[in-house]
């Protein structure tokens, strides 16, 4: 069934910033068409509609191109926000924005920037995994000191902070299991397993076949 009022997800399932847009609409209760991409082999729909042709891109009915990751999360929160992630407990959005903002940086002091050059040496030269290991490392260090205060980064239930940087910390665990459960961060590996192992996070995390132009829409989440 193809829904011409839904907007249009680019996305690629692995990419922990389409993966965070993702678990907002879920948690939102919107509904979006799917389009997943194959990076090496970009569709030119969605280089139209974002010349940076980078996931994830959403386009609106109305044609506003929203080409952001946490701005996808914080428009489908603001339409529906079932969860209250943008209300935690203990704080307020913008001290979450200012989390997630030194998550995202890739300057040299953002957690991104360490974990791109810890997990892919080769495309960055000279590049120290070691050394980029160890400075995502102090920066997981201060998540596992705010979770041994709360269950959740912001208090006793998830919000956004904690759904916008797991993806991240996923991402940075999955390049060396053995050596990310040694760490001593119970606190830390506890809440990364909680919320890969959501109902939530496996809803978002199904596989999709490769969009080209004229393929049957798929309607996310499903019903």
């Amino acid at each position: 069934m193809s829904d011409g009022a839904l907007p249009l997800l680019y996305s690629f399932r692995r990419c922990p910033y389409a993966m965070r847009a993702r678990l907002a609409i879920a948690a939102s209760g919107q509904r979006v068409e799917l389009r997943e991409v194959v990076l090496r082999d970009k569709p030119p729909e969605l280089i139209a509609a974002s010349p940076k042709a980078t996931v994830p891109v959403l386009v609106l009915p109305d044609g506003q191109v929203i080409e952001h990751s946490i701005d996808i999360m914080l428009w489908a929160l603001r339409l529906h926000d079932p969860q209250a992630w943008l209300n935690p407990p203990s704080g307020t959005l913008d001290p979450m924005l200012t989390l997630i903002a030194r998550n995202d940086s890739n300057g040299d002091d953002g957690f991104k920037h360490h974990l791109d050059r810890y997990k892919y040496p080769n495309r960055y030269p000279g590049a120290d995994a070691a050394h980029h290991r160890s400075e995502g490392a102090a920066f997981l260090l201060q998540l596992e000191d705010r979770l041994a205060a709360a269950a959740w980064l912001f208090g006793k239930r998830p919000a956004l902070a904690d759904m916008a940087i797991a993806p991240f910390v996923r991402q940075f665990a999955a390049t060396d299991p053995d050596w990310f459960a040694g760490q001593p961060w119970p606190h830390l590996q506890g809440w990364l397993a909680a919320i890969t192992a959501s109902p939530l996070f496996e809803r978002v995390m199904g596989k999709y076949p490769q969009w080209v132009a004229g393929s049957q829409p798929t309607v996310f989440p499903a019903a």
